[in-house]
């Protein structure tokens, strides 16, 4: 989709606020409430906003331990590969999964309460899914920058 200056500052603000009202949301991108609402539905139908959510704060919700996962595969067959993506899609501690090009396969972000918790998700999950070579766990001890806002400019 061809994304004018509007569109792009539409996104800006309903990346800040995506409980923000169609008639405030035109008002800051210099719209009337109508031709706002047909470009926000277009943006939803084109698959440019895929979805709104609320950011939850893990440390407040009691999940606070960060920790990304590099991932090694026997191989990189695409039953090997298909098989481990659908177990990692089952897994509510995986927030974040990413094939990657370079050392390792793929590259994991998991959430957990603590050090106990991913332990155990480590023993009866992730080692267990067929396919899965070998591990390495990277701790985060601080979270510097957070934001799911795109530089859209």
């Amino acid at each position: 989709m061809e994304m004018d200056h509007t569109d792009r500052r539409i996104l800006e603000c309903l990346q800040k606020d995506g409980r923000l009202q169609n008639v405030d949301l035109a008002r800051k991108v210099g719209l009337s409430p109508s031709p706002c609402l047909r470009r926000v539905r277009q943006l939803e139908e084109s698959g440019v906003i895929e979805r709104y959510v609320a950011l939850v704060n893990p440390v407040k919700a009691g999940m606070g331990l960060t920790l990304y996962v590099r991932v090694w595969l026997t191989g990189q067959d695409t039953g090997t590969v298909d098989h481990f993506i659908s177990e990692i899609n089952a897994l509510p501690q995986v927030v974040e999964c990413y094939l990657m090009a370079g050392d390792c396969d793929f590259l994991l972000r998991i959430v957990t309460s603590g050090l106990d918790e991913y332990r155990n998700f480590q023993i009866r999950h992730l080692t267990r899914i067929r396919g899965v070579q070998s591990i390495k766990t990277e701790i985060s001890l601080q979270q510097i920058k957070r934001t799911m806002e795109l530089p859209l400019r």
